[in-house]
């Protein structure tokens, strides 16, 4: 084969990153050199991602990439992964797993630009883990609903599932969702887990 260097061209890759969800101690290894290595990062929370970067030296520039702002921002951060590598981050966890990430994982995807999970630290999981709650099946339904009828309704639709079933709440919720819980799916044992 004669393959020359002007043949060979570059394939970008948007890096989906797991990130710690507490410790920051519990960031693997591969993360960290992904995060040196990408010339970029659209972070959901800078000032948190920023926290992590500054505790291991690690100086890539970054890029906001919230809720707020993600469709917006969706064609720079796609510009720019014509020419470099990317790292997308969430607050805590894995993005695109009710964080922000979805819509530009799927956009890559449709260009046929490779995406890379870097896998690590999920609430998910470490709370099914540690909940003494059966783990051969179980559901994630994501955050509930913030109001109290829709709350309901979504829940009504697990009342029959065997399997555990995980949901996500804001702090500030936990106990009218405890409450929604008990009356739409019945007295049944439950972990409430945080700080995970």
């Amino acid at each position: 084969y004669n393959i020359q260097v002007k043949d060979i061209y570059f394939m970008p890759v948007l890096y989906v990153v797991a990130t710690p969800i507490g410790n920051l101690e519990d960031i693997t290894l591969r993360a960290l050199r992904v995060l040196r290595e990408v010339k970029l990062i659209a972070a959901e929370d800078t000032r948190k991602t920023l926290r992590l970067l500054n505790k291991y030296d690690i100086k890539t520039p970054l890029t906001s990439y919230y809720e707020h702002n993600k469709l917006t921002k969706l064609e720079y951060i796609l510009d720019y992964l014509k020419e470099s590598d990317i790292a997308l981050v969430s607050e805590a966890g894995m993005p695109g797993i009710s964080d922000p990430g979805y819509e530009l994982i799927a956009a890559a995807g449709w260009r046929n630009i490779d995406v890379v999970p870097i896998p690590g630290p999920s609430a998910i999981t470490a709370a099914l883990a540690v909940s003494g709650l059966p783990t051969d099946r179980f559901v994630y339904i994501g955050f509930l609903p913030n109001r109290t009828g829709a709350r309901r309704e979504a829940l009504k639709l697990f009342a029959s599932e065997a399997g555990t079933i995980i949901v996500l709440e804001a702090p500030h919720r936990v106990t009218a969702a405890l409450a929604d819980i008990l009356d739409v799916l019945g007295d049944r044992r439950i972990a409430v887990c945080r700080e995970l």
